[in-house]
């Protein structure tokens, strides 16, 4: 095994500390960081055995996947699946178990003897107040080595850095959510609990985190990865009506339906659906079964195809090149499925060793699923956002299942954008968090 030099100074740095974070972009190999320093601590007999928190499927389809990639001399459970199979992981006599984070409610219930712990994918356990949170700080005290991987901080606000710190190393911004935002926010709307950062706080807090963290850039190792190339693909509404009265009126009738939204939050999910051509209908009525209790039903009113259109035209231009398309609601999913008989989830029996070897045409990705840990390198170069989820994290993940190491090809990433729309306020907004993003960067350096 040939480490690069970037590898080798991170696995240093995690090396010479009880608690540490690796932020890094897709594809810069931290599972393999991780792996090679986790092997370095069991050796010399600081750790004796590791637990390791990432994604369900970063669980089942990376760790194990590069143990035996990698040929590390450490051997590996998978606590995932039925109660049954998840203890006989536990009590099983493997160096290192993996387990979702889905799965902490149930960890906490058990008997554990790790010393060692890594979060992959630290982002998800940025809410201090959750559940599952509350649950792994219960159980955490006697697993001194923590580190931790995530790609950004920042993805969507400072906010987002407190919650990942407290559980790697208390130390880095106190125990105090509270405490943290009087110092570093002000509060705008204690209605709504809105918070916005004081001028100079991201700098200050990325400065307070910078000594346990390892900042490794794209730039350490851009000569192992294939260009990006990022096209806006536009079109136009045929008919702007429905959308100008859904975003003026909250509401829209069509000859068979009718479509509302109760508030704000819910006209912009609406409004992202209009620019994709249709839009969710909610009835909710009661039901004559249960007394007090309420049946909903939802139907799908499509009014335009002018975003399939266009994917279909940039499909046929591309030699139906093998592909990735991004969905963010289940009818988009269910239109794909309908115009692609050949198009497959991942749900489908072995669809990433398929995928890999070139045998799908069309992969059909939500960001939620597809956004951490997956190898897609091998199947294809080419990814098209049908529409684009809010979350820059989520976006910059799903984009690295394709552009990282391994990748022989330039990566072409298809946006599609309906002109005049939500649409471009949400890719407007990717932006502005890759700013702050840059930013955090910039003072951890």
């Amino acid at each position: 095994m040939k480490l690069r030099d970037y590898q080798e100074n991170a696995i240093d740095f995690l090396y010479e500390r009880n608690r540490a974070m690796i932020l890094a972009s897709v594809g810069a190999g931290k599972t393999l960081i991780s792996l090679t320093a986790m092997q370095e601590m069991l050796n010399i007999k600081i750790v004796k055995r590791w637990l390791v928190l990432a994604p369900k499927r970063v669980c089942t389809d990376v760790w194990p996947q590069e143990l035996i990639k990698w040929k590390l001399n450490m051997t590996l459970a998978l606590a995932v699946g039925d109660p049954k199979k998840r203890l006989e992981a536990l009590q099983s006599k493997t160096d290192i178990v993996v387990t979702n984070y889905d799965n902490i409610p149930w960890l906490v219930k058990q008997q554990l003897n790790f010393d060692g712990i890594i979060f992959d994918e630290l982002t998800k356990l940025k809410n201090p107040s959750g559940v599952r949170f509350k649950s792994l700080l219960s159980i955490i005290e006697p697993m001194k080595i923590r580190w931790g991987l995530t790609g950004s901080f920042t993805s969507n606000g400072l906010e987002d850095v407190f919650g990942q710190c407290k559980i790697v190393d208390q130390s880095l911004l106190g125990r105090s959510k509270g405490v943290f935002q009087q110092q570093y926010f002000v509060c705008i709307n204690r209605d709504f609990g809105q918070w916005e950062p004081r001028i100079g706080s991201l700098e200050a807090v990325m400065q307070k985190i910078k000594p346990a963290t390892f900042l490794l850039e794209s730039s350490d190792y851009k000569d192992t990865l294939p260009p990006l190339h990022t096209v806006e693909m536009r079109c136009d509404l045929p008919d702007r009506e429905p959308y100008e009265r859904m975003k003026k009126d909250f509401v829209v009738e069509f000859p068979d339906a009718k479509a509302i939204a109760s508030n704000a939050a819910v006209v912009t999910q609406k409004l992202q659906q209009m620019g994709s051509g249709f839009v969710y209908s909610t009835t909710r009525y009661a039901n004559p079964d249960a007394p007090g209790q309420f049946i909903t039903d939802q139907q799908s009113i499509w009014f335009s195809n002018h975003k399939f259109e266009l994917l279909e035209d940039l499909l046929a231009e591309n030699q139906r090149a093998n592909t990735i398309i991004v969905y963010n609601y289940k009818e988009e999913l269910a239109e794909l499925k309908r115009r692609y008989p050949q198009a497959i989830t991942l749900d489908a029996n072995k669809a990433i060793e398929r995928w890999n070897k070139g045998k799908i045409e069309l992969l059909l990705l939500h960001p939620k699923s597809a956004g951490h840990g997956l190898n897609l390198q091998m199947g294809g170069n080419k990814i098209v956002f049908l529409s684009l989820p809010w979350s820059l994290e989520l976006y910059e993940q799903t984009i690295g299942r394709l552009h990282r190491g391994g990748q022989k090809e330039a990566v072409w990433c298809y946006i599609l954008l309906t002109n005049k729309t939500i649409d471009e306020k949400i890719w407007a907004a990717l932006d502005t968090k890759k700013a702050i993003s840059d930013i955090a960067l910039e003072e951890l350096k």
